[in-house]
């Protein structure tokens, strides 16, 4: 599953795409590798009605079975099974929002029995996509050393791997969204609609632009 990605793209270009009206990460910076537990901002709509950027705490609260023996939760950060109830409270518009990115990363290993990372975008350029996101505000306890936090937190959705990222990840590929009609239904038509979305992007839609490195700064 996807556990890093990159956003090479100015905020500007990210409130633009998106119609966010308000912005609260300050000065973003570019974003060459993201990993879990992590902050990265996303595209909501806050609790005044104003779709905002906003910094978020990759990994949504993982499912009670998850958690048992354990005293630590650091996050779910891909959400298969949209049918679960665990998974389903977040599914209305008021948890919905965008993660944009440039390209993702899934992990193919190597000749030497390694993990080499592989980076998929739209293209060489890496323009700014969107996966289908969740977010929930939640109080755990994530690391020993941090304690309990109350956070924001954010995850994306996974759907069937297509021909592109299926010969390096077959299980799974993130849900990405590629134009407006695909934005706005994702962030505001009801689930049992905007869940079609769940789906695999087109072969031709994405391609291999990098491999080996921990993260993509490639910069436009």
């Amino acid at each position: 599953m996807c556990n890093l990605y990159s956003l090479t793209k100015s905020q500007d270009a990210i409130r633009q795409l998106s119609k966010a009206m308000r912005d609260t990460t300050g000065n973003l910076p570019i974003m060459p590798g993201i990993f879990p537990d992590t902050a990265a901002p996303v595209v909501r709509t806050a609790q005044d009605g104003v779709r905002e950027l906003a910094m978020l705490r990759w990994g949504m609260p993982s499912p009670a079975f998850a958690l048992k023996g354990r005293s630590t939760d650091p996050g779910v950060t891909n959400v298969r099974n949209v049918k679960s109830p665990h998974w389903r409270r977040w599914l209305g518009v008021e948890n919905r929002c965008l993660v944009p990115f440039t390209s993702f990363s899934e992990y193919a290993t190597g000749a030497n029995g390694r993990k080499v990372p592989v980076w998929f975008a739209a293209n060489e350029e890496r323009p700014l996509l969107f996966f289908a996101g969740i977010w929930t505000n939640w109080t755990s306890v994530r690391k020993i050393k941090e304690g309990e936090v109350n956070a924001n937190l954010f995850a994306f959705l996974t759907t069937d791997a297509n021909g592109v990222v299926g010969p390096i990840h077959p299980k799974a590929m993130p849900v990405i969204l590629r134009d407006e009609d695909e934005f706005e239904t994702w962030m505001t038509a009801p689930a049992e609609e905007a869940l079609k979305l769940q789906r695999p992007l087109p072969d031709d839609a994405l391609r291999i632009v990098a491999r080996g490195e921990r993260s993509d700064g490639i910069a436009a």
